[in-house]
């Protein structure tokens, strides 16, 4: 029941900030505000269902250490994707031609800040954490990653290849980094600054939804689907998939260090007795 009362809780502040968002979309100000101010919201709000349905402090977005958090993630982000591009490129078929729309970059910074703040508080904050406390880390991992990566078969311009490529690259990373930091806050700066650097920066197709304009005037022409992403955008290409990869390695192997993965509760259940067992 916590696992319903908390989706339903952030996604009715997501709909609600994307109805805002939608009214507003030719005024880029109110678009940046809007998103910004639903993604803190929506972090208010899963703070405070979680303080009443579960009856403890909501530490995964706690205040304590949350600048430090978003900073890193988005470093990480902007690094992992700037990688993509920057080999895309190497390979002839990402080109800039000049300078894009600064107005529909502000704009797409609030809509990228609300999307990221609501998918990684329900998929990580509520999905990930409690399947994982039920399952294990790895069951969960895998298990959220492939509804995260089949969300995106919504999309205009959805593959069932970039769907895949979302659930192993986005959902093992962004997994990974709520689990070696039982935080929110590098996830969420992590999945925001790659989203604004795809399309508030680059300027190339988001998750199969078309060709954004950001801060450059760029096409991707037609080349491999695999190197490109094709109409799925970079998210599609294999080196999103390499270098996220290595990133959701890194993470883990972090999380293992620190003592962050968890056993499935029927081992745990299980290990009770044997345990009473060797202290008699």
């Amino acid at each position: 029941m916590k696992l319903v009362w908390q989706l339903g809780a952030v996604a009715v502040v997501a709909f609600a900030g994307g109805q805002v968002l939608g009214a507003v979309e030719g005024a880029w100000p109110a678009r940046c505000a809007a998103g910004v101010a639903t993604a803190v919201l929506a972090v208010l709000v899963y703070g405070w269902v979680v303080r009443r349905t579960e009856h403890r402090p909501s530490l995964e977005v706690s205040r304590q250490g949350a600048a430090g958090g978003l900073v890193r993630g988005m470093l990480i982000g902007a690094v992992a994707f700037g990688l993509v591009i920057t080999d895309i490129a190497g390979m002839g078929y990402y080109h800039v031609h000049g300078r894009g729309s600064v107005t529909g970059a502000v704009g797409l910074f609030g809509f990228m800040a609300a999307a990221a703040a609501t998918e990684e508080l329900m998929f990580r904050g509520v999905l990930l954490r409690i399947v994982e406390g039920r399952f294990g880390t790895w069951t969960a991992l895998v298990a959220v990653s492939a509804v995260f990566g089949a969300q995106h078969l919504t999309n205009a311009d959805a593959t069932v290849w970039g769907a895949v490529a979302i659930a192993i690259e986005g959902g093992g990373m962004l997994g990974a980094a709520y689990i070696a930091t039982r935080k929110l806050w590098v996830p969420i700066g992590l999945h925001f600054a790659w989203n604004f650097a795809e399309s508030g920066v680059f300027s190339t197709e988001a998750s199969g939804n078309g060709a954004s304009k950001g801060l450059l005037d760029s096409t991707t022409s037609s080349g491999h689907a695999l190197v490109t992403g094709g109409s799925f955008g970079p998210e599609g290409s294999l080196y999103s998939v390499v270098f996220c990869s290595l990133v959701t390695l890194g993470f883990l192997l972090l999380a293992r260090r620190r003592g962050h993965v968890l056993p499935p509760r029927r081992r745990v259940a299980a290990a009770v007795p044997a345990a009473a067992t060797v202290a008699r």
